[in-house]
């Protein structure tokens, strides 16, 4: 082989090591953080409108039957998220819109309200 042709391969080489390298510190990162990232972005996939309430109508929600999304625990500091449907929230006179997703507004949050896609059969 020719020497031009060896650095060739041996870039290649390198260029897959450095992709399995980064591949194993992705799924590191994931499986430190026990997958809670992955979950509350599934959780948001299903939220069409997102709402900061306080922590009290978020107690109240919660005692009105409406279940807080086990991913909310899972971070730090810790919120509450609920899917509540578009009347009930309407009711909630401290609510404030948020854009759906993971930005800095999401994460300051300690009590969010989610309102899910219509769903129709």
């Amino acid at each position: 082989m020719t020497r031009n042709a060896l650095d060739t391969l041996r870039a290649r080489a390198q260029a897959v090591r450095t992709r399995a390298a980064v591949r194993r510190w992705s799924y590191r990162q994931r499986d430190l953080a026990a997958g809670v990232w992955f979950r509350l972005r599934r959780v948001l996939a299903d939220a069409k409108d997102a709402y900061v309430i306080s922590d009290d109508d978020a107690r109240r929600l919660v005692a009105e039957g409406y279940a807080a999304e086990a991913c909310g625990a899972e971070v730090s500091p810790e919120k509450t998220i609920l899917f509540v449907d578009q009347r009930r929230l309407s009711m909630i006179d401290g609510r404030r819109p948020i854009p759906v997703g993971l930005g800095p507004d999401f994460m300051a949050a300690r009590a969010i309200a989610l309102v899910r896609f219509d769903v129709r059969s």
